[in-house]
């Protein structure tokens, strides 16, 4: 038996006036996505735990199995497992976003969506001028990257740009424990890349540039048990962002790496679904994640939204679909971490619909997938980290 969690990161929404009162989900064109939903059983999932920020890292632990409520110690620590950055005991990693900051207003969360090789060349002109026996930056994936604190504290209260876009910072920068030392660092980096190289050929060809770092996502190293110690089944995950890649290495499981897989709206989707077969041909359980419906959904873009939606269903679920009954029997789960709701830009916590598909038990239902219809189909699953148990447990 093979499993694979087909993830599609931000997909659900809410129903938008420009769409007919109807979701990205019901618009789009999910031929594949709608033929597991009519041969599988449907519902809703609560992915994200009351009091918990409804974040991808917090979704995605609950998703995998992982109680967020016993496993979570925040977003960035999972991202430096990814990037090879080892973690003492009591050191504090954040996210460092680099940003775009114009008239005191958060004008971009992530300065243009700046290519990797830009945002590394600020990134160690920040590390160079701002780093000392405490505090360093490394460079990551685009606009994410990451700053460890040594001996830090992890209290501050910080809040995700993405959660502030086109409003006025100044009552969002950190506060609480350690927020003084937080703040001075982002105030610092503003006069690091503000006549940057990089940054001046960005608003040469008219691109953001970026303007300051912000820190958020902050915690310690996480302890979790391994995939295999919890479901006896050894597979990896597939994702271009270093959180989920991160979350894998914590689980014991490959973190597969993807020529072409970029995070965005570019992303190599049919790699991703090529990569998941090959991995299965050896290994029992696959995690897929694709990022472009969440940052549609980030940027407030309903054509966009809808184009990753439906790239999503045809380039990765249908090619999966093609190859999968090459390897035996496998089962199926469909679902997004959270959704991502156009009119608010950033992240919701309602409960994402979800599809469990057996080759073996394939239904009739003629269901298709979308929000409606899965809250029609009345099966709620709480809490949200059950869901790995019914999709291999329950086999």
């Amino acid at each position: 038996m093979k499993y694979i969690v087909l993830l599609g990161d931000g997909m659900a929404d809410r129903p938008l006036p420009e769409l007919g009162g109807k979701t990205p989900l019901q618009v789009a064109r999910t031929p594949n996505m709608d033929r597991l939903a009519a041969g599988g059983e449907m519902g809703l999932v609560q992915t994200v735990p009351d009091d918990f920020t409804p974040g991808s890292d917090v979704a995605n632990l609950s998703v995998l199995g992982y109680d967020p409520v016993k496993y979570f110690s925040g977003r960035a620590p999972l991202e430096a497992a990814s990037m090879g950055v080892e973690l003492g005991p009591d050191d504090v990693a954040f996210r460092c976003n680099l940003v775009t900051l114009e008239e005191g207003k958060m004008a971009d969360f992530s300065a243009g969506h700046i290519s990797s090789e830009e945002a590394e060349g600020l990134i160690r002109a920040v590390d160079a001028e701002l780093s000392d026996a405490e505090v360093s930056f490394y460079p990551g994936v685009s606009y994410r990257h990451l700053m460890v604190w040594r001996g830090g504290k992890a209290g501050a209260v910080c809040t995700p740009p993405h959660d502030i876009s086109g409003q006025a910072v100044q009552e969002y920068l950190p506060r609480g424990s350690g927020s003084e030392r937080l703040n001075d660092l982002m105030l610092r980096s503003r006069k690091v890349l503000a006549d940057h190289p990089v940054n001046q050929n960005r608003v040469l060809h008219g691109d953001h540039p970026a303007t300051s770092i912000w820190l958020w996502g902050q915690g310690k190293r996480p302890i979790l048990p391994t995939f295999r110690e919890k479901y006896g089944l050894k597979g990896g995950v597939i994702s271009a962002v270093d959180l989920m890649k991160g979350i894998a290495i914590y689980a014991g499981l490959k973190a597969v790496n993807v020529p072409g897989a970029t995070g965005y709206f570019d992303t190599n989707f049919q790699g991703k679904a090529l990569a998941a077969l090959d991995l299965l041909a050896e290994e029992d359980f696959v995690y897929l994640h694709v990022e472009a419906a969440d940052e549609a959904g980030h940027i407030g873009d309903v054509g966009e939204k809808v184009r990753a939606i439906e790239n999503f269903d045809q380039r990765v679920v249908g090619e999966l679909l093609q190859g999968l009954p090459k390897l035996g029997d496998f089962r199926i789960l469909l679902l997004p971490d959270h959704p991502t709701p156009i009119p608010i830009k950033t992240h919701s916590s309602e409960p994402v619909p979800f599809v469990l598909y057996d080759s073996r038990k394939v239904r009739e239902t003629g269901q298709c997938y979308d929000e409606a219809s899965a809250a029609k189909a009345g099966r709620m699953v709480e809490p949200g980290y059950t869901i790995m148990d019914l999709l291999i447990r329950e086999a």
